[in-house]
């Protein structure tokens, strides 16, 4: 079967062995052939006139809905859909800490400090750890629930003073999240908006509302369940997957809802019951973005976090090695192309949310009252996998794929703390020209874009010889650190300047923050290092790339990294281009507006020219 190329060679000699196993990088390559009119977002099927597209013949729906009004339609609704999936995951991470302030489901506070902290910051006095975990999620649970017309009180506690006052002056400060999610969805839907500005500045408002929200205080509450993220080296690849244990993967982007099994899979009786079987025990395997987040916290998890086996279309392949025994799915990047696969490996699959049901996974409705009960059906499914499967498959693991030596755990904290507890020696690397700028290359992976992960992978190689640090954070990271510009032997790929001072600090000239979710993490470090320089995010010599944005959360992250004021460039258009006055406005209009644009560059040279431009030109605003 012909398939797409990766930019990890290893998996491509991997698959072209698998003829028997159809993956998404086969199926890639039958659907070249692409929708002009999709492609330009000026096809429109909400009403039974349609589905209508605009033509030079046709530049109207029988509506009278023209090319802007349905092109900023279409793109609204998307950012609302990503924007809804991100806000559900903070939603069940409040729920989670809550329950756990309440004593429900046997867990316990890992970081009390940044419970603390968060304390601190939502002006929550309370001694008792508990009732001020209970306090904390009540505060952000209240603020998603509010109505459209009530602001939202966290965000200008959580937001940098000047971006606040810009967004204040723009009227894009959002009410409650879920009711700005539900009223776009209602305002894109048949015969209302057609105000394309509009539209537009109600996508900033979500983006807001992702980005502080879905984003900032997803991660924040996290570690207070899960532990802060420390540095250290850790294992990627194919090469973390051990044989000689019960292998679970778990998909998604929920990493609290499953703190309990992490927690119980180390227990000596669950234990013994591996053992039994001839296995030496569990482990967790690492895939898409919930691996991603084990890996940030994999300090606190070592005797049963395995490592992170690779991204969102390297899953695929993770479960044709025959290594996995279980699949617990709990939120999105489980590509249904995994059903097959797991037939096919007699792979059990095991859903825990019904927002990602699988057709062929049994369904456990996830609530931490009861979630003693629900690790030990996962443990217990996991044995009789085991048991039924090991001696039907052949295992096939390449221990050449991966690396042994990536730097994770990488965070606004514990990069800090690296530093000596400031930022000062990044601000001065940065003044003296030693480090360019930053550039944050972030979000998914897709299959269309010169290949799985090429142009993020080109794109962070070309920005790191120009002396560009890069910041990563999403399946952008799992394949970077499966190439190994992750580890610090990449510091040989970098510029002179940037060579030495990843020499120097003993780092790697990419810097892994984890999953999609730690683009919230970034802007917590942009915004400090504004603070210390005193100026606005708009002014840092900080870029964002999304080259490989796939799905309609990475839209969602976009408009929030638009309205932070960063330049945003992606490798392909987010459906826009049959608008002029979208494509305007996001592109050229916006810099008046936030600060902020969309740069659209499939060619990876002449994008690292352009993001070294802006660079430039912003150390010479600042005067470095």
């Amino acid at each position: 079967m012909s398939m797409c190329q990766s930019a990890d060679c290893k998996l491509c000699e991997f698959l072209s062995t698998k003829e028997d196993v159809e993956t998404s990088f086969n199926r890639v390559e039958t659907q070249k052939a692409k929708c002009k009119f999709g492609k330009e977002g000026i096809c429109c099927k909400l009403c039974s006139n349609g589905p209508c597209k605009i033509t030079p013949k046709s530049p109207r729906g029988v509506c009278g809905a023209d090319a802007d009004t349905i092109v900023a339609r279409n793109f609204l609704r998307a950012i609302a859909a990503g924007s809804a999936c991100y806000l559900h995951v903070v939603e069940n991470t409040a729920r989670n800490l809550k329950n756990i302030g309440e004593g429900k489901g046997n867990l316990k506070i890992k970081s009390p400090e940044t419970l603390d902290k968060i304390a601190e910051i939502f002006d929550i006095k309370e001694n008792d750890i508990n009732q001020k975990a209970i306090k904390v999620a009540d505060e952000v649970l209240k603020d998603l629930y509010k109505p459209r017309f009530e602001k939202m009180e966290l965000v200008k506690k959580l937001s940098y003073t000047p971006r606040f006052k810009r967004w204040e002056e723009l009227n894009i400060l959002p009410g409650g999240a879920k009711s700005e999610v539900f009223d776009a969805i209602v305002k894109t839907s048949t015969n209302l908006n057609s105000d394309p500005i509009d539209m537009l500045l109600n996508s900033l408002s979500l983006g807001v509302a992702t980005g502080v929200y879905g984003l900032m205080l997803t991660n924040l509450l996290n570690d207070v369940i899960l532990g802060a993220p420390k540095i250290r080296q850790a294992k990627v690849g194919f090469k973390v997957i051990d044989a000689n244990y019960i292998n679970i993967m778990v998909t998604g982007h929920q990493h609290s809802d499953i703190s309990h099994l992490q927690d119980r899979l180390i227990d000596k009786d669950i234990k013994d019951k591996a053992i039994a079987l001839g296995a030496k025990g569990f482990r967790l395997v690492g895939c898409t973005c919930v691996g991603q987040d084990l890996q940030l916290r994999g300090e606190h998890y070592t005797e049963v976090f395995s490592g992170h086996a690779g991204n969102n279309y390297t899953s695929e392949a993770v479960l044709a090695t025959g290594g996995i025994d279980l699949i617990v799915s709990e939120f999105n990047c489980t590509i249904p192309g995994l059903e097959p696969v797991a037939e096919r490996f007699n792979v059990k699959m095991l859903c825990i949310d019904d927002v990602a049901k699988k057709k062929t996974a049994d369904f456990i409705d996830f609530n931490t009252i009861n979630i003693e009960d629900l690790s030990e059906r996962i443990i217990n499914e996991a044995l009789e996998s085991y048991k039924n499967r090991r001696n039907s498959v052949t295992i096939d693991i390449p221990k050449d794929h991966g690396h042994d030596d990536v730097i994770t755990g990488v965070s606004e904290g514990s990069l800090k703390e690296f530093l000596g507890g400031n930022w000062k020696p990044l601000i001065d690397l940065i003044a003296q020209g030693k480090i360019k700028g930053i550039a944050g290359v972030v979000g998914c992976s897709n299959l269309t874009a010169k290949g799985h992960d090429v142009f993020t992978v080109e794109l962070t190689k070309e920005l790191i010889k120009r002396d560009i640090l890069v910041l990563s954070a999403g399946c952008s990271s799992g394949g970077l650190e499966n190439v190994g510009l992750m580890s610090p032997g990449a510091a040989e790929l970098a510029g002179d300047n940037l060579k030495a001072v990843c020499k120097s600090l003993g780092i790697p000239p990419v810097l892994n923050f984890g999953p999609c979710l730690a683009i919230g993490r970034l802007e917590m470090v942009a915004t400090e290092l504004a603070e210390n320089l005193r100026i606005d995010i708009p002014e840092l010599p900080l870029v964002l790339s999304a080259p490989q944005w796939l799905e309609e959360q990475a839209l969602a992250d976009a408009a929030f990294g638009l309205s932070l004021g960063l330049p945003l460039h992606v490798a392909i258009s987010p459906f826009i281009d049959g608008s002029e006055v979208v494509t305007k406005v996001l592109k050229e209009d916006l810099v008046n507006i936030t600060g902020g644009r969309l740069i659209v560059e499939e060619d990876v040279i002449k994008a690292a020219d352009e993001l070294e431009k802006i660079i430039k030109n912003r150390r010479i605003g600042i005067n470095i």
